[in-house]
């Protein structure tokens, strides 16, 4: 993951020039199919600017802050401090060029961001161990990138256990 270490706002072209950078390392080192690439924030927040006329009989055209919401110029995300701004899930073999991949597209960032190697599986919130665990108790269903883990309620036809 790619964490931020400040309270900041990323604008819309900083997290698309941090992904294609990324991106195009990682299909270098890792293959078109060898990793997985997640932004994790998105520009929702739109800039306004109230533009100012600075030429000569200026001030008989404009009427300073009254009225001032200005027109839209761009978008960022807002990002809080320890906010998570992208992931890449690889193999254990090509970790080194995630990390490399990532430290690249920091760059692209104002502030400071820090390049943290998680302990779980993929994009899971589970280790590999829990895994595994929940695996073999059949307590576990594939959903995409992620997984869900079944509780004991609800219809008994969806656990594993009773599946014969």
């Amino acid at each position: 993951h790619m964490v931020s270490l400040e309270k900041e706002q990323i604008s819309s072209e900083a997290l698309e020039a941090a992904s294609i950078t990324c991106n195009k390392y990682l299909i270098k080192f890792c293959g078109k199919d060898g990793f997985h690439l997640r932004c994790r924030v998105h520009p929702w927040h739109v800039l306004r600017i109230n533009k100012m006329l600075s030429c000569a009989g200026a001030d008989r055209l404009q009427t300073g802050m009254r009225g001032a919401f200005g027109k839209p110029t761009g978008k960022v995300a807002r990002v809080k401090i320890g906010q998570i701004l992208f992931s890449a899930r690889v193999k254990d073999a090509n970790r080194k060029h995630a990390e490399e991949a990532l430290r690249r597209a920091k760059m692209k960032f104002p502030g400071r961001q820090k390049i943290v190697v998680s302990k779980k599986l993929g994009f899971t919130k589970h280790t590999p161990e829990e895994y595994e665990n929940l695996k073999e108790n059949g307590k576990i269903i594939s959903d995409g990138s992620n997984v869900k883990v079944l509780s004991g309620n609800g219809p008994l036809k969806r656990l594993a256990i009773f599946k014969a």
